[in-house]
């Protein structure tokens, strides 16, 4: 798995100008899965995701993670983040898991 994540004050999430998601304070998580990842990668990432201390305290330093700022988490999936690109011009997915590994494969049910 591969994750891109970023600290936000708020993010929405549309398809089709239909609002599939949103969120106020958290972080909006771009998830890339590999088709050999496992629901033990799947709850190893989510802690550490959900452990990083990155919001500030009282006194302005990165000491708060996720719960103790009430935070949120918007996760979109993004199989480019297992594009191979180092020939051609056709980047090649192979790497990345199927569109149909379901969340049931990963324990997300």
């Amino acid at each position: 798995m591969r994750a891109v994540i970023q600290r936000v004050s708020e993010a929405i999430c549309k398809v089709d100008d239909a609002i599939t998601g949103e969120i106020g304070l958290g972080f909006l998580v771009l998830l890339g899965v590999e088709d050999t990842d496992t629901e033990e990668d799947t709850q190893w990432l989510a802690q550490k995701i959900t452990g990083m201390r990155v919001f500030g305290d009282e006194n302005g330093l990165m000491n708060k993670a996720l719960a103790d700022v009430d935070g949120k988490i918007l996760l979109i999936s993004q199989f480019t983040l297992f594009a191979q690109t180092k020939k051609g011009n056709r980047p090649s997915f192979i790497k990345a898991a199927r569109p149909d590994k379901t969340h049931r494969d990963l324990g997300w049910v």
